[in-house]
């Protein structure tokens, strides 16, 4: 599996703003509904029962929040860089400023632990993340993330 079998261009969302947690997966559940053709509100609700279970927050300014939905057909990857970093209650207490949104069937089980583990490689990258983080546009992003 790779990144391009996920998201497209359009699946990159660049300084998006959000004061906390909850602001941003609602942002981010409101720009995940024109690809992923399902209701932003059962977006946001399954993202925030999945961050209610423990954070996806994982450390070095970075966060991974994904949802297994009946109504979607395949793995989806959304990608942001927050404009300003915000508490995600990461294990290491550090604001987030880069995310990967994983939306996935429900009885995806193998592919969805590859997305997973495949978009937890790209954010525990240090080189990685630096580059994301100087990136300006989306396609800038979306080109470093398909390397």
């Amino acid at each position: 599996m790779k990144i391009s079998n996920m998201m497209n261009k359009d699946c990159v969302f660049v300084d998006l703003k959000a004061d906390n947690k909850r602001q941003l997966l609602q942002e981010i559940a409101a720009k995940a509904t024109k690809t992923a053709k399902i209701d932003e509100r059962i977006i946001f609700e399954t993202l925030l029962e999945r961050e209610n279970l423990g954070s996806t927050g994982f450390g070095n300014g970075t966060a991974l929040p994904h949802a297994r939905l009946a109504d979607i057909k395949q793995v989806l990857a959304f990608f942001v860089k927050l404009k300003s970093k915000i508490d995600f209650e990461s294990v290491d207490s550090q604001p987030v400023d880069l995310l990967f949104m994983l939306l996935s069937p429900e009885d995806s089980g193998a592919d969805h632990l590859t997305a997973l583990a495949l978009t937890s490689r790209l954010l525990k990258d240090e080189d990685t993340c630096k580059k994301l983080r100087a990136a300006k546009t989306p396609d800038e992003i979306y080109t470093l993330l398909n390397q």
